[in-house]
């Protein structure tokens, strides 16, 4: 990204409270994108949302929907956030510097548990694909990302065949934040994964090789001079390693379904893994536990998002992303 780019994208920070974390992800990125007109998207992290939107209110009350300024302000703010919704307060349709923004306020506590963990697998999705950081002063991304970047490896290679070319990887990568979300019913690109990936393939590229390089070295994958250009090792043994490396959350619902075992360490300490029959088992079992994760995250954003953004800006966004969807059908 140029330095204009970057300094126009990071303007908008100047008007605002100080942030420990801030990227800009979305269409934005893509290197032949030209339209101005697209909103651009960001996620803020800060360590106190409250006295965070208690001083954006003062600073900028034009953000926020009128009804939430005049019935509480940044208390229900905050709490229509982790209650109703995922824990991400969005604040769309900001207008600065002629353009369109859209910004989500998270707490620096919460976006570190869903990037580890995949409790909400929301902001933790985000995070697999292409982002531009502007702000990252706990090392969120070269640390606590590369935990995230890494599972999602290890999930999108348990759901693919044996042999899959480079770009079917960060498909499946790009998919797993979308399965089982119910925006890509009737309000989202059917196409979304495969533009996503065709038009940042360089960047997903630039995440993933040295993650790729680390599989090869560990006999779970090796690159080929064939058409389809990674082959990996769908044996039991490798299924099973590709399985302990998901988020403990997800593994805890994967023991509840499969059931588990307890295996006793060399140094006596006894740990529990997923009982797996076969890779399929284990595929099919992680994807419906994903699924449902993703379902329940996107129902409650949604909820929490119309009642953030007031009944005349979500119709307005819903329209939009309807009217996407539609054109991606016809």
């Amino acid at each position: 990204m140029e330095t204009s780019e970057r300094e126009e994208l990071a303007s908008l920070l100047t008007v605002l409270p100080p942030v420990d974390f801030c990227c800009v992800y979305g269409s934005t990125l893509h290197p032949n994108n030209q339209d101005k007109s697209k909103m651009v998207d960001y996620i803020l992290g800060v360590s106190d949302p409250m006295q965070w939107h208690s001083q954006n209110l003062k600073m900028n009350s034009d953000h926020y929907a009128s009804w939430m300024v005049h019935l509480g302000g940044a208390r229900l703010i905050t709490q229509v956030a982790d209650k109703v919704g995922v824990g991400v307060h969005f604040n769309p349709f900001v207008s600065w510097n002629d353009r369109k923004l859209k910004y989500g306020v998270v707490r620096m506590n919460d976006l570190v548990q869903d990037i580890l963990d995949w409790n909400r697998f929301y902001l933790s999705g985000r995070l697999q694909k292409p982002v531009h950081l502007l702000v990252d002063n706990l090392d969120i991304q070269e640390d606590v990302n590369s935990v995230n970047k890494r599972a999602a490896v290890s999930a999108a290679l348990l759901l693919l065949p044996s042999k899959f070319t480079e770009e079917d990887l960060y498909a499946k990568i790009c998919s797993l934040s979308y399965m089982g979300d119910l925006r890509m019913l009737f309000a989202e690109d059917t196409n979304k994964v495969n533009k996503i990936v065709k038009g940042q393939f360089d960047l997903f590229q630039s995440m993933y090789k040295p993650l790729l390089e680390e599989c090869e070295t560990k006999n779970l994958l090796r690159f080929s001079s064939a058409e389809t250009n990674l082959v990996q090792d769908s044996s039991l043994s490798s299924s099973r390693s590709l399985v302990s490396s998901l988020p403990a959350s997800v593994r805890s619902q994967m023991r509840k379904l499969l059931g588990e075992k307890k295996i006793l360490s060399e140094t006596g300490r006894v740990s529990r893994e997923v009982c797996i029959g076969s890779r399929e088992e284990a595929a099919k079992c992680m994807e419906k536990v994903m699924k449902r994760r993703v379902m329940v995250s996107s129902a409650r954003q949604a909820v929490s998002g119309f009642l953030a953004a007031g009944a005349i800006n979500a119709t307005v966004y819903l329209s939009q992303k309807m009217r996407k969807a539609w054109n991606s059908r016809s």
